[in-house]
């Protein structure tokens, strides 16, 4: 179908590997996926807060398989339209097994403690080690599979065909250098390119490959050279961050209204408030005399999204969007308390089915998009839809104080578990005892931060314009992202764990030290 297959199934290593089981190179690198002990950790890593044991939580593995169903969802609509698919095919093609391989994949790098994990190794990596690309979950994720992982035929990643790599970077660009310009220098970044206001000179918030992956990233995006720009995703990548979004905001919500946590009174006041008084809190040009008064919060969302999304942003849909919400999510689903009764479990499926399947259908693809959209995006109505939905769980969930106050324990367990394994590497006496996978890593980190200096020694000046002093500035590098993959590499009971028998709080030794 395409002129470009044999490109799109190209691996990066000659000699061969275990035979894959399915007939599909896509579908076998969705097999080895799978396979990989990196997914099965997941089942451990907590999506926003742990289950603590009861099971009822969505957690980072069952969040990537249902955003693999929805992302193969898209993948099929979109193929079976007959008038799309001379544009799927000169943006490069859509394949729902690539997309499907791309969505089991792309959470594979999240760290313990989910995204507050993520933002305490990114602050570790950068500020105690000296890492210029400083730790992303989606770059991560692109490392696991082209180097950590050890089930390729040279121990170094899963070697996947190049359409599922490349569908796994929903950032296509690495922190600081590439591509070149940078796509942070766009007029109008794309989403996730830019640098974060609370840190100003740091480089892009999101990115999908650190510069020790770069020949990867260079070699799956080959075959989409002139189909996309280098900024841009490909078709299947856009697919799965679609799919991302909308698992994202409709199976959080789930969680927390199963557990108590998202109640109808507040929500209602919120949403209700704002459709009552809308053209109130629109002539205001302050908001801060209504700090405290529902409707102010969404208020503020909107006025975000006119300012920051107007290539898609509308009042009326906004407006529509709203009341949807309010009437399928807290006039619905959130008027009775979750009891476990067989209703209230059918109200969830209704809830989820219902609006998955809204969502799907408003998926559409676009040849030229905008700089802040993939080629394949939700419809407007849609769109707003979902903002409001992830407002809700922002507003409503994420800025508890008590989850913050929960939160900011996690944070000094993951930076204290960081120092102590950075101690241990220091230290000479006690070097021949380190966990075998921690020593490793160091080896391995050695190899790729010797080359980029020998060869690629810009990728290596970080934002204040300081690069590697020799081989000692080499090796520190080495240790520093050795620790970050280690402590990313474990599951929330293993971190916890560890760091009491590190920290000499338990008479029993630590068994599970490191499975991967």
């Amino acid at each position: 179908m395409f002129d470009h297959l044999d490109e799109r199934e190209s691996r990066r290593d000659a000699a061969a590997g275990p035979a894959d089981l399915a007939a599909s190179p896509f579908r076998g690198d969705r097999d080895r996926i799978v396979a990989s002990p990196f997914f099965a950790r997941l089942g451990g890593v907590t999506q926003v807060v742990s289950a603590s044991g009861s099971g009822l939580l969505h957690n980072r593995l069952t969040h990537s398989l249902k955003v693999a169903q929805v992302g193969r969802a898209i993948a099929e609509r979109l193929v079976s339209d007959p008038d799309l698919a001379r544009l799927l095919d000169k943006l490069g093609g859509c394949d729902p097994d690539v997309v499907e391989a791309a969505a089991v994949a792309h959470d594979l790098g999240h760290p313990p403690f989910g995204h507050l994990g993520e933002q305490v190794l990114d602050r570790l990596a950068r500020h105690r080690f000296s890492l210029p690309d400083g730790f992303e979950g989606n770059a991560q994720s692109f490392r696991i599979v082209t180097t950590t992982d050890t089930r390729g035929p040279r121990a170094a990643g899963l070697d996947l065909t190049a359409a599922v790599r490349a569908a796994m970077l929903k950032y296509p660009w690495t922190r600081l250098s590439h591509p070149a310009p940078h796509p942070r220098a766009l007029p109008d970044p794309p989403r996730g390119a830019g640098e974060p206001k609370e840190a100003p000179g740091t480089g892009s918030s999101k990115f999908s490959a650190y510069v020790t992956e770069l020949d990867d990233l260079f070699q799956c995006r080959a075959p989409f050279a002139g189909r996309v720009a280098e900024w841009q995703q490909t078709v299947e990548a856009s697919v799965m961050d679609n799919a991302d979004d909308i698992a994202y905001a409709i199976h959080d919500l789930e969680d927390f209204h199963r557990i108590g946590v998202l109640q109808h009174a507040p929500v209602s006041a919120e949403l209700g408030q704002w459709e009552s008084d809308r053209a109130e809190f629109a002539a205001e040009s302050e908001l801060g005399a209504y700090r405290r008064r529902p409707g102010q919060s969404l208020e503020v969302l909107r006025r975000r999204l006119h300012a920051r999304d107007s290539w898609i942003f509308d009042d009326d849909a906004f407006v529509a969007a709203v009341s949807r919400v309010r009437a399928e999510l807290v006039d619905d689903l959130l008027s009775a308390p979750f009891d476990g009764s067989v209703a209230a479990e059918q109200a969830f499926g209704r809830f989820s089915a219902g609006w998955t399947a809204r969502l799907v259908a408003g998926v559409h693809v676009v040849p030229d998009p905008p700089t802040r959209s993939g080629h394949v995006l939700l419809g407007r109505e849609q769109w707003h839809e979902v903002q409001v939905l992830k407002f809700v769980h922002r507003r409503f969930v994420l800025l508890r104080p008590d989850l913050a106050l929960y939160q900011r324990g996690q944070a000094r367990l993951l930076t204290s578990l960081v120092e102590a394994l950075d101690q241990w590497l220091a230290d000479r006496f006690e070097a021949d005892r380190l966990p075998r996978r921690l020593h490793d890593l160091v080896e391995l980190a050695v190899e790729e931060y010797g080359c980029l200096a020998k060869n690629r020694p810009d990728t290596l000046i970080g934002a204040t314009g300081d690069g590697p002093e020799g081989s000692a500035g080499v090796l520190a590098l080495a240790r520093g992202r050795a620790v970050i993959d280690f402590v990313a590499s474990l599951t929330d009971g293993q971190a916890a764990s560890l760091l009491e028998a590190l920290s000499g709080r338990t008479g029993q030794f630590w068994s599970d030290a490191f499975v991967l």
